[in-house]
């Protein structure tokens, strides 16, 4: 697996095949079947990897916390809703959503955790979304996300050669 320093430069390297298997990947793919392949290689990658040692995700993101989690969340850090918003986050986005005000995430602390522990929003929980239904759907952010996270980049690498696909540049 790509080392989380390098994951930019070598998705970069590859942004031109990622986007033509992408492609090859809506005209030819099944989406349920598609769906299968993301979940299984989520479950398999994930389960070796810990994610406390890349984060960069919450280093090349800010935070997005939605309005109805800020009473718990600033409980749980041992503030006032208010204190929470002054501190951490800035105005909302108009969705109901509130982002931290600063990348790297405000709320990642050194040693790789989240200072919202199992109260980190749903959002973050699922990053990077490679076991969520509807894959073939969303294909295009797909491209993104491999530009971050290390193991949606090898599942990604995976996916090419289960379908046989080679870069025809």
């Amino acid at each position: 697996m790509i080392a989380p320093r390098k994951i930019k430069f070598e998705a970069k390297k590859k942004r031109n095949e990622n986007y033509e298997f992408r492609i090859f990947l809506k005209g030819n793919a099944d989406a349920r079947e598609l769906d299968e392949q993301f979940h299984r290689l989520h479950k398999e990658l994930f389960a070796g990897y810990d994610c406390s040692r890349c984060r960069n995700c919450c280093k090349m993101y800010c935070g997005s916390i939605p309005e109805e989690d800020l009473a718990r969340d600033a409980e749980y850090l041992g503030l006032t809703k208010e204190q929470l918003i002054e501190k951490y986050l800035a105005d909302s986005d108009g969705e109901n959503r509130y982002q931290t005000k600063h990348t790297p995430c405000d709320f990642l602390d050194e040693d790789g955790n989240c200072r919202l522990g199992d109260c980190r929003p749903e959002s973050c929980k699922k990053y990077p979304y490679t076991d969520q239904p509807d894959r073939w759907g969303s294909l295009y952010s797909v491209l993104d996300v491999i530009e971050v996270c290390p193991v949606a980049f090898e599942i990604y690498e995976r996916l090419k050669k289960e379908h046989g696909w080679r870069y025809r540049h």
